[in-house]
């Protein structure tokens, strides 16, 4: 655990003091002596070792459940604490690109210290209404799958879903890696490791955009390859990643998401910035939740999960949002148990999100990457008014062969192909080339697949798929169409 220490205030006569009587895991109890209690969330530490910290959970008439932050192998029954006056506070700002950091602000990268002049609580409220501003603007991703069927609104919530093993954490950092360099790039020179057939876009904003990761409860070794693909892709200077994985204790697991929305928050209000944030795994930031919930022995509610599953999701996300200032991107994670996307837990995330990424496991079977259930993806940026009559048009009729090839597949995987009639055999290849043609590499997994990364702009995708709708390909085979960057670069002409 961190060497952190939590600064009290020199006038101790006004601070909450009390003792250990029990404890539970990462929750203890401490009985308060006198008639000052903490507040929420206010953090306690013992005299004797100032290495115990210890977040006020909840308290009752006359002790308090604290949850342990620090190793519980530093506390001991009859410890004597007392309060700070204070809560959880991490660095922020500029100082911090560029670093990995845990829960406490503590450096984890073996960089150097970090100069923490520049504090800020991890809570804070969400913003209040009058600032809050939508932006109608589409943010690109070079992602065609995305950027086509479900484009991402600057400021809004972006969620990935799917069971283990479908790639969303490729995929995650995949969008890490092609928004931060297309927003921080002057010029094409910049970025060396695009394909030189499909440059990324010269950014059009002025100001800089910055990212923040949350890897909450995820492998400790998916935290040190982000780390290096980051740094390989010039993409780590204008990051700062908040680390809670899942060797840490579910009390720590809880908070870190709450630490890297404060990153964020710094650069949206006090720099007017625009920023990225990913994290990887909202479902562990539930089920770490859960499993504080369990030790405070509160009544379950549906299917296992904390009663207050709604009240805990909320409070993160309401802080994700696009004011005045700037606006805050997020991109989300979320783990489905046992492939269930009904899951209470995951229900409960998708209910704030603004673009529903439902990956399958039977599609990646089919060798499709990325491997987006169609069907069950949704965004809210679906309208003509967003997306503009062209990229609407494209999607409508697509939308409409897609159902009509979902019924033409199941006669094909009794019969056939060569039964259907002339025109339904154009319309489904039409369609099959389509879905082929949202197939990509990614940079993220060059040295696996062997196949060079590509970014293609969203204009592009449109207008590549327009022309696949129109006709003029229909000689072309299927299969040509897999794991190309833009027709062009494919030598796919009409």
């Amino acid at each position: 655990m961190a060497n952190q220490t939590v600064q009290t205030q020199s006038n101790t006569s006004n601070l909450a003091h009390g003792v250990i009587t029990s404890i539970n895991g990462q929750i203890a109890k401490v009985e308060i002596e006198g008639d000052i209690f903490p507040e929420l969330f206010e953090i306690l530490t013992s005299p004797e070792d100032p290495g115990v910290i210890l977040e006020v959970f909840s308290q009752t008439e006359k002790s308090i459940f604290v949850q342990i932050l620090s190793s519980p192998d530093k506390l001991c029954r009859n410890m004597k604490v007392s309060g700070s006056g204070s809560d959880l506070k991490i660095p922020v700002g500029q100082n911090v690109l560029g670093r990995v950091i845990d829960l406490f602000g503590v450096p984890r990268d073996n960089a150097g210290p970090i100069n923490q002049e520049r504090k800020m609580s991890i809570y804070s409220k969400a913003p209040p209404l009058n600032i809050v501003q939508s932006r109608y603007q589409i943010l690109e991703t070079g992602i065609k799958a995305i950027d086509f069927l479900t484009p991402v609104q600057q400021g809004g919530k972006v969620g990935f879903i799917g069971g283990a093993g479908v790639g969303k954490t490729i995929l995650l950092t995949e969008l890490m890696h092609n928004i931060t360099l297309r927003q921080t790039s002057k010029n094409t020179s910049e970025t060396n490791s695009v394909s030189s057939n499909t440059p990324l876009p010269e950014a059009k904003e002025t100001k800089p955009v910055y990212s923040v990761f949350a890897g909450v409860g995820e492998r400790i070794r998916e935290g040190q390859e982000l780390y290096e693909r980051l740094k390989q892709s010039g993409s780590l200077s204008k990051t700062i990643l908040v680390l809670g994985q899942m060797n840490e204790n579910a009390a720590v697991r809880f908070r870190v998401a709450m630490a890297a929305a404060a990153e964020a928050e710094y650069f949206r209000d006090q720099l007017k910035s625009d920023v990225l944030f990913f994290i990887d795994n909202m479902f562990r930031f539930v089920q770490a939740g859960a499993e504080v919930a369990t030790l405070l022995g509160t009544i379950p509610s549906e299917q296992g999960y904390q009663a207050t599953l709604q009240t805990e999701v909320s409070t993160l996300e309401d802080r994700l949002i696009p004011t005045v200032n700037g606006s805050i991107t997020s991109f989300q994670n979320v783990y489905v148990p046992a492939d269930e996307i009904t899951d209470a837990g995951v229900v409960a995330v998708m209910s704030f999100l603004d673009n529903v990424i439902v990956l399958s496991r039977s599609v990646a079977q089919k060798g499709i990457y990325p491997p987006i259930d169609l069907f069950q993806s949704s965004s809210s940026t679906s309208s003509k008014s967003f997306l503009g009559e062209i990229h609407f048009k494209a999607l409508t009729e697509f939308q409409k062969l897609l159902e009509n090839y979902n019924k033409l597949s199941h006669i094909v995987a009794i019969v056939g192909e060569e039964e259907l009639s002339a025109g339904n055999r154009i319309l489904y290849n039409r369609t099959k080339k389509i879905i082929n043609y949202l197939t990509q590499p990614f940079f993220m997994t060059e040295k696996q697949t062997g196949r060079k990364g590509v970014y293609v702009s969203k204009d592009t995708t449109v207008n590549d798929i327009t022309m696949i709708l129109s006709g003029k390909l229909d000689n072309i085979p299927a299969d040509k169409f897999m794991y190309i960057g833009s027709l062009a670069d494919a030598k796919i002409t009409s």
